[in-house]
């Protein structure tokens, strides 16, 4: 009864905000002024930089006006979106749309088909590389979406950790990583404990954690291929078992900790490597010590691999939904949206990655990476970023995934085959008896 209360109440709270809207051109001083309503992410950073768009584009565009306001706060943006999907209080504009939920989105009608914008093909072709905007093409042949901001999975590693151990070169394979684990992981005193690690990862079976260790390296090892070809998951490969096998040594030679820590054990140098987005190095750069040196380096892959390394990009993207009045006009701010210099704000404010093809040789953004140099690894990287399937029962496959993880990575009680096997055949099973039930 309490998630029916809970549903009841957000379902209220969206109606209630709808009621607010006002989306009617109005005429004052004799002109028609067509207002619009823009929902961005709610944290403090992302509502800064729309604060500063909407300024800027109401400014520039008086017969158009855009409202901002904050997605409303819940369990997760996409229960929002949902909730007001299905109450028709939807916004015209959202810039916080996570493609694993565009299937349960474009499933119930919320969303407007961005291609049929004459501009549409122009405007995105020339800002994103060709193969990175076909994954974002919706089963329908339709773009729901505009890939907007990439947050690039990476190794982020300790220079001075790794040279006072006789690490040579910063780790790029599998064997060359481990090799580095046997030297790094020590007691450094004395007590008989180990207490500097290769690394650490969250080991609770909680979906989202594996966007940072198998769905990452998966993405690399298979160079560049997501989970799924439409509804059949493709995963079950040599790619895959090569992953579950390499963090299973990890862990079988205690070279990853199987705990969890108070704090940041990377600012406190105990763990040589992490893998995270580019939001980590303003992070770093506020709480680091003087001793600690650090870089950016793409994330280890197969010793076999080769081409271009892939990751995770952690995407975030814009749509329109179908129940704006003005889609014409919402078009016209999400290009505003998309241009070069919102585009330099997206990382001064926010430090995140625009998709922009020519990102690091437009003379525009020179100046950013001047001052922001590890900021260039993630740019270099975001070309090569794939996001996730959009599988309306994505989050309940990767709970799925997560447990199978935990069974051969952590307890050892799966070989990678038999975790992989498996994982393939829960996940048809979850396919089914959603899509049928």
């Amino acid at each position: 009864m309490t998630g029916c209360r809970n549903i009841f109440w957000l379902l209220l709270l969206i109606f209630l905000i709808g009621c607010r809207d006002q989306r009617k051109p109005q005429v004052e001083g004799g002109e028609k002024i067509v207002r619009l309503t823009y929902w961005c992410a709610p944290n403090p950073d992302e509502i800064n930089l729309a604060n500063e768009l909407v300024r800027e584009f109401n400014r520039s565009h008086p017969d158009i006006q855009v409202k901002l306001q904050p997605i409303p706060a819940s369990v997760s943006s996409e229960e929002v979106l949902l909730a007001a999907i299905a109450g028709k209080t939807t916004p015209d504009i959202c810039s916080n749309m996570w493609p694993g939920a565009m299937d349960e989105f474009i499933s119930a009608g919320g969303l407007v088909a961005l291609d049929q914008f004459a501009s549409f093909q122009e405007c995105l072709t020339t800002r994103v590389p060709a193969d990175l905007l076909e994954s974002f093409r919706a089963a329908d042949g339709h773009f729901y979406q505009i890939p907007w901001k990439t947050n690039p999975i990476m190794m982020m590693y300790n220079c001075r950790m790794l040279r006072l151990a006789g690490v040579k070169r910063v780790p790029r394979t599998y064997s060359e990583y481990l090799n580095a684990a046997k030297l790094v992981t020590k007691d450094t005193d004395g007590d008989g404990r180990i207490d500097q690690w290769m690394g650490f990862r969250d080991i609770r079976p909680i979906w989202w954690q594996r966007l940072f260790d198998f769905y990452p390296f998966y993405i690399a090892a298979s160079g560049g291929k997501t989970l799924f070809e439409g509804y059949t998951p493709v995963f079950g490969n040599r790619a895959a078992v090569q992953v579950l096998g390499f963090f299973q040594e990890l862990y079988q030679q205690g070279y990853y900790p199987m705990t969890t820590f108070q704090g940041d054990n990377f600012l406190s140098e105990h763990l040589a490597t992490q893998f995270v987005g580019p939001w980590s190095v303003v992070y770093v750069e506020k709480f680091k010590s003087p001793t600690l040196e650090y870089d950016i380096a793409p994330i280890p892959i197969p010793d076999d691999q080769q081409g271009p390394i892939y990751t995770y990009g952690d995407f975030k993207n814009i749509s329109i939904f179908s129940t704006s009045k003005h889609p014409a006009e919402a078009w016209q701010f999400c290009q505003f949206m998309i241009s070069r210099w919102a585009d330099l704000r997206l990382l001064e404010v926010c430090s995140q990655i625009p998709i922009r093809q020519n990102l690091l040789t437009d003379p525009l953004f020179t100046p950013y990476f001047q001052r922001n140099p590890r900021m260039v690894k993630f740019a270099e990287q975001a070309p090569y970023t794939r996001g996730v399937d959009g599988i309306a029962d994505l989050k309940e496959i990767f709970d799925a995934l997560s447990q199978e993880y935990e069974a051969c990575v952590v307890y050892g009680r799966r070989t990678p085959a038999q975790a992989i096997a498996n994982a393939v055949e829960r996940i048809k099973v979850i396919l089914t008896w959603n899509r049928y039930r």
